[in-house]
């Protein structure tokens, strides 16, 4: 059986023994469940969806009446590692405010890259387009720069809240983002695209201390009393945001939901959407399963594909294996992230020193990924991740994708049911029992 895996640009075929046909797999041979994300059906005119949101928000003023007599105005837009259609959504926002007297050199658009790599001018060209590259004031955010922030104080849990001051200082905040499913909290969109999105790396620290990792509720999904959705929350409310307009995707990246409006309630609607749209109900855990990082730009680094891992832990019984497949064309990923994938020898090594030490710099990703390990048995064939962090991946790692999949097939039991993500991250999937959330 042939599989198409998202990876990269241009995707990877993988060949399965036996087939997914029939309630019973051939002798000796995996049975394969393939699992494609769920999606709601694309809208049929997305610019007039978009304009009625913007004017007809969930809860709250439209935008163009929000932003009269605020004269400058702030927008967090994702960065490249997120497929938000800014190109789609930011000109009708950009309309309004105009109309609404705020002069075109009174708006900044920040590219809200958390602790990534800043976008250089073709990949902003790429996020926003060109005309508004060309036409507007498009920045990038840094995170490690301190004097670019300012201080709003401490969350009621002890955050320190330091957030860009172009964003701050606007006398209108807003954010675009779309919403999908989040290792951490619970889904993306709203709230993130100001932390971690613009905040300090020494907010984006205390958000990703064990604190808030290890809690059993920062999943995906997972939004009710999840401790780190809570505190963006509260940041969000701290950094004044005013009005937020997201998306939920359907495949192609096409716009199937949009929800505006006052953040929270806006917020609120679109999660309660694409988790009615998105989710698939597994009657049992799988005893593997094959994963990606959904190709690019996700799995441009190994940062980005633990997302793909995390994704299928949900779904594989304990002491299962996991599969996962991943371009890493630009590699582990920052710097920090780099220097922890080569120091520690044993997850469980890991999580012990990050117990017991100040927050590093993108610990949480290798965090999360350790936290697998306590569960399952994680296999690689990660082709751009140098030799020398290939070797310190806590689990083998193949040179080429027909011995990881002999491998995974090997390590099997015969009659194994075996689940197929081609696309990791986007596969919102859980067991239709308590068992899981038990588990977890």
């Amino acid at each position: 059986m042939r599989v198409e895996m998202a990876f990269g640009k241009t995707g990877l075929n993988l060949e399965l023994p036996g087939d997914a046909s029939g309630p019973t797999p051939a002798p000796g041979t995996p049975h394969w469940t393939i699992l494609e994300p769920r999606w709601a059906a694309p809208l049929t005119d997305e610019p007039a969806a978009i304009a009625a949101a913007l004017d007809n928000p969930t809860a709250g003023p439209a935008l163009e009446d929000l932003a009269r007599g605020c004269g400058t105005a702030a927008i967090s837009v994702c960065d490249i590692t997120r497929p938000a259609p800014n190109r789609v959504t930011l000109p009708p926002v950009l309309e309004r405010l105009e109309r609404a007297g705020i002069a075109r050199q009174n708006i900044t658009i920040l590219i809200a890259t958390g602790l990534h790599r800043p976008a250089p001018p073709e990949e902003i060209v790429s996020i926003v387009g060109e005309r508004i590259y060309k036409n507007y004031r498009v920045e990038n955010h840094f995170a490690r720069q301190q004097p670019d922030h300012r201080d709003l104080g401490r969350t009621s849990r002890g955050t320190p809240v330091w957030i860009d001051r172009r964003f701050t200082d606007a006398g209108l905040h807003i954010t675009l983002g779309f919403i999908e499913q989040h290792l951490m909290a619970g889904f993306s969109g709203g709230r993130k695209l100001i932390a971690p999105g613009l905040a300090y790396q020494d907010t984006i620290g205390s958000l990703h201390s064990p604190m808030f990792m290890r809690d059993a509720r920062a999943i995906e999904g997972s939004i009710d009393d999840n401790p780190l959705h809570a505190e963006l929350l509260e940041i969000a409310a701290m950094a004044r945001h005013d009005f937020a307009l997201d998306v939920a995707l359907a495949p192609g990246r096409r716009i199937c939901g949009v929800f505006a409006g006052e953040p929270r309630a806006s917020h609120a609607a679109g999660i309660a959407f694409v988790r009615d749209k998105t989710t698939a109900s597994i009657p049992k855990l799988f005893d593997a399963a094959i994963t990606s990082a959904a190709g690019y730009p996700l799995d441009l680094t190994f940062y980005q594909t633990v997302k793909g891992i995390t994704a299928a832990s949900h779904i594989v019984r304990p002491g299962g294996s996991i599969l996962v497949v991943s371009a890493c064309a630009e590699g582990a990923g920052a710097e920090e992230f780099a220097r922890l994938l080569l120091a520690f020898d044993r997850p469980s090594a890991l999580l012990e020193k990050l117990s017991q030490s100040p927050v590093i710099v993108d610990q949480w990703q290798l965090e999360k990924l350790a936290l697998v390990f306590e569960r399952h048995q994680v296999m690689f064939y990660v082709p751009g991740l140098a030799p020398e962090f290939r070797s310190r991946l806590w689990g083998p790692s193949y040179d080429s994708a027909p011995e990881a999949v002999a491998a995974l097939v090997s390590s099997l039991e015969p009659g194994a049911v075996v689940a197929v993500l081609p696309e990791g991250p986007y596969v919102f999937a859980r067991q239709s029992s308590p068992e899981l959330e038990l588990a977890h």
